[in-house]
């Protein structure tokens, strides 16, 4: 459950702060792996 909700807030700031496809997918890279390191969602 905790990466279905990681996921999805990683997608929501990437589709909000992501211009053309390319950028989005590293910023939901990027969302995803903060987000991970920080154990916001366990």
């Amino acid at each position: 459950m905790s990466k279905l909700l990681r996921g999805l807030a990683a997608g929501y700031g990437a589709k909000k702060l992501g211009g053309g496809c390319i950028t989005t997918i590293l910023i939901f890279i990027v969302l995803w792996m903060v987000l991970g390191n920080f154990e916001i969602f366990r």
